[in-house]
């Protein structure tokens, strides 16, 4: 069990990142190529790469390679819905204290 537990720790830590994230919310519904994740989160190529290379490497998204771009996608539809509950708790405890942010 305490095998599992360590696993978990590291699972987590990828979502402890903001731009994993927004990576994360950008592969929620589609698979998409480096290119468009550049295009949507604004940061560098070197950067997305990083990011997308420590989600492979610890199981939450896959790629494909087509022609020259690389796309990826989630491993696991039920990724999205830990990240769902999480982001609705942390919703709710901003509301109760009155400091709810637009465009959450």
């Amino acid at each position: 069990m305490k095998e599992l537990y360590k696993i978990h720790a590291e699972l987590c830590k990828v979502f402890s990142n903001p731009t994993r994230l927004e990576i994360l919310n950008l592969l929620k519904d589609k698979e998409m190529s480096v290119t468009e994740l550049i295009e949507k989160t604004k940061l560098s190529q070197a950067n997305i790469s990083q990011h997308l290379s420590i989600m492979k490497s610890k199981g939450v998204v896959t790629s494909d390679r087509k022609g020259k771009n690389i796309h990826y996608r989630l491993t696991n539809p039920k990724i999205i819905e830990a990240f769902d509950i999480i982001k609705e708790v942390l919703t709710e405890r901003l509301k109760k204290n009155g400091k709810i942010v637009e465009k959450l």
